[in-house]
């Protein structure tokens, strides 16, 4: 049976005709077509409705005008009634107007739907037509009359050959574009408390989804050498945590690898909990485990230090170890980040650089740092093209930046929130922001702020404070508010994040800085910033997803 919106119309006194054609509808459309009762539109200052709205996946939209009675058509003209009773109606101006009203409404808010195959239909239940009938304004193919009810399948065969033929030129209508269409039609008002309780249901089940991503893995329980490819919250890092555990737990000597400072943080953390038997061998910084060796250590400001003679120490190293110091599996996380010279070395800590265990797990569209760093190496090739850790609304977002089509798979969610401000006012506009989500009923450790350009000052006082490592412990306590930036918050996430767009250092990094921030988010992405510069900087696609954004002022 179709989904019926509301289940429970309220119909008018017209003789039954409107609850004779919903009827014959809800019995003969497919289960994963749409009917909804009663659509007012408002377009500008007019005004219009829609009977019936058929929404039907794989062929298109059908607005619907119903008129009941006896009807007729005179000298071009429509007439309803009988005798005293009887007076002049118009049904297909009627429903053409509202048609192109909703299609226009669908537009401006960037759906997708929009862009369907859309067509209109008079329904005369009480009334035979005969078939041979037609007007240059309404051919048969687009009036349903009472035998098309009496026929068996005959309303919907209408409906579906009145939008294929009438509706040319567009395509016919996406499945994955109807939850959006529905919410846009009949969507309600969720208060900030059901918000939170979506967002506690959305972790439930983000958890249990992430788990299910170990199939991936049994399904290539043989496999030595692997590039893993996916886009933000297609749960990639899960994936590396329980690779390097199972090669672990299988005797090897593991090193599980990243490169930045939060996420390294994180895999340590999570390690540490599990048994003895299931721990990798090393788990931690690319750059520290040549420093763990015996590099000589460098300068935070000193480019050629991290990227030239800090990689080739660690190939020299590495030739020094012994087979014992060495390992047989390593995985990377995050491998976007990692420059060319750090491959050749990598491979020189493999007890076998021919046939050791190599495990890669990437996102091309997360490449935030000025660098170009390749695999330079044959591994068989995974993608993972599903997003499970946010919700539709800021996976649909996000996912407008990714070179790559993503499948939401997270629950509805409340709408994006956008405040448009100028860059140089968006970290004050997003400490506003901040205080009004903890007012709303947001914990303190739910919520982050990430900044693009310049650090908050929140940021740079707690690191100057207690050191990198208190600073990220702090995180991962969940006991406060949490003041970051982009560059460093990759693989991380929370269940609200503020993205305080304040600018960036590399113009030419912009798309994948939006992309990274954008996708840090579980449940609830708050967007701070000048709005004009982020659809610039997103194009067209952002746009149209933005367009359904709500628009917010937090104070």
């Amino acid at each position: 049976m179709p989904h019926a919106y509301p289940p429970e119309p309220t119909f008018p006194d017209d003789g039954g005709a409107e609850r004779a054609v919903w009827e014959v509808l809800l019995g003969q459309l497919p289960d994963d077509a749409v009917v909804v009762h009663g659509v007012h539109l408002q377009e500008d200052e007019h005004e219009y409705e829609i009977d019936l709205l058929v929404a039907w996946p794989g062929v298109g939209l059908a607005a619907i005008e119903v008129k009941g009675g006896h009807v007729d058509r005179v000298d071009g003209a429509w007439y309803q009634g009988s005798g005293e009773r009887r007076h002049r109606i118009d049904p297909l101006r009627q429903v053409q107007g509202a048609r192109h009203a909703l299609q226009a409404l669908l537009r401006r808010r960037g759906l997708w739907a929009a862009e369907a195959r859309a067509a209109h239909v008079v329904a005369l239940p009480h009334r035979y037509v005969p078939a041979e009938w037609s007007a240059l304004d309404l051919p048969r193919d687009m009036l349903v009359d009472r035998g098309d009810l009496e026929r068996s399948g005959g309303v919907a065969d209408r409906v579906k050959h009145a939008i294929e033929r009438h509706g040319q030129g567009h395509a016919p209508l996406a499945a994955d574009s109807l939850p959006d269409l529905v919410d846009s039609l009949v969507g309600g008002f969720p208060s900030q408390a059901e918000h939170l309780v979506m967002a506690a249901q959305h972790e439930t089940r983000l958890e249990q989804m992430t788990r299910d991503q170990a199939r991936t893995l049994d399904a290539l329980s043989g496999v030595r050498r692997m590039r893993v490819v996916g886009s933000a919250g297609a749960g990639k890092t899960w994936l590396a945590l329980e690779q390097a555990r199972r090669r672990a737990r299988d005797g090897e000597r593991v090193a599980l690898l990243c490169y930045s400072r939060g996420l390294g943080r994180y895999l340590e953390r999570t390690v540490d909990q599990w048994p003895a038997r299931d721990r990798p061998a090393y788990v931690g910084l690319f750059h520290d485990l040549p420093l763990a060796w015996g590099a000589e250590p460098g300068a935070d400001d000193d480019p050629d230090f991290w990227e030239r003679r800090l990689p080739l120490a660690l190939g020299d190293l590495a030739g020094r170890r012994g087979a014992d110091e060495l390992f047989d599996t390593v995985v990377v996380d995050e491998a976007q980040d990692f420059g060319d010279l750090w491959w050749p070395s990598l491979l020189r800590c493999l007890r076998d650089r021919d046939s050791g265990g190599l495990y890669v797990f990437m996102d091309d569209a997360q490449r935030v740092f000025p660098r170009e760093g390749n695999v330079p190496l044959e591994l068989v090739p995974v993608t993972l093209r599903e997003n499970l850790r946010s919700t539709k609304q800021i996976a649909q977002v996000f996912g407008a930046l990714s070179p790559e089509r993503i499948t939401p798979r997270g629950m509805d969610g409340p709408p994006v929130r956008v405040v448009d401000v100028p860059a140089a006012e968006a970290v004050g506009a997003a400490d506003d922001a901040v205080e009004a989500l903890l007012g709303e009923g947001w914990e303190t450790g739910q919520v982050a702020l990430l900044a693009t350009g310049r650090r908050h000052p929140q940021q740079v006082n707690e690191v100057e404070a207690g050191g990198h490592a208190a600073y990220w412990d702090a995180f991962f306590a969940e006991d406060d508010v949490f003041y970051g930036h982009v560059l460093g918050f990759k693989g991380l996430e929370r269940p609200a994040v503020v993205l305080a767009v304040n600018g960036v250092r590399d113009a030419a990094r912009a798309r994948e800085m939006l992309y990274t921030g954008l996708s840090r988010a579980r449940s609830l992405l708050v967007v701070v910033g000048d709005r004009s510069w982020i659809e610039e900087v997103g194009g067209e696609a952002v746009r149209r997803r933005l367009a359904r954004a709500q628009v917010w002022s937090p104070v």
